[in-house]
């Protein structure tokens, strides 16, 4: 009979959750102030959604998949590409590379990221409190942005600031919860987890 060694490995990489959720959040508000009326469409919201909101997302979700976490993963390289192409979006027709997306285009494009993310909401059901309020104020403010190119209303892309203002701050909080909550190894931000 063989003697056999069994060789466990300790995952000891930090967690990237918080990271992935203050990209999103503080992209997210940035852009919501735009939306809510605060100031112009400008090159810090691009760069926040390149840099931050995207990239920095996508190296959280990477790093997800290092943890198995295939839903984290999922929705942080998922959502930082979605910075990406919005940025491209605004950017290619700026910079003659291909002509603007039409209205019904972008109403399609935001419908889709809310059905997305309104399937992502199902699946925090599972995980937290703090994490079904990200989701579902961004379910939400999809199809706001999609009501609001659909009506053109400016009453409704000012509600859709506030209403993504809200979201953004939903993220900020929850990735500062986990952080802290890491930080200190007690609940100093309660993030209402599922048992």
């Amino acid at each position: 009979m063989e003697n056999s060694t069994v060789t466990i490995i300790k995952d000891t990489s930090a967690n990237p959750g918080p990271l992935g959720l203050l990209a999103f959040g503080m992209t997210t508000v940035l852009l919501n102030l735009h939306n809510a009326g605060f100031y112009e469409l400008n090159s810090m919201i691009l760069a926040m959604g390149i840099f931050y909101g995207g990239s920095a997302q996508i190296v959280a979700g990477i790093l997800e998949s290092k943890k198995n976490n295939a839903f984290g993963m999922t929705a942080f390289i998922s959502y930082g590409f979605f910075w990406l192409t919005l940025v491209g979006l605004l950017l290619m027709p700026e910079l003659d590379i291909y002509e603007g997306t039409s209205t019904s285009g972008m109403i399609a494009y935001f419908i889709m990221w809310g059905i997305f993310t309104g399937l992502f909401f199902i699946g925090t059901l599972r995980i937290s409190k703090a994490l079904q309020v990200v989701f579902g104020s961004l379910t939400i403010l999809f199809f706001l942005l999609a009501l609001g190119r659909y009506t053109g209303s400016e009453l409704i892309g000012t509600i859709t600031g506030y209403e993504g203002i809200f979201c953004g701050a939903s993220a900020i909080y929850a990735g500062v919860g986990t952080l802290l909550n890491e930080v200190y190894r007690k609940v100093v931000m309660p993030l209402g987890p599922v048992k």
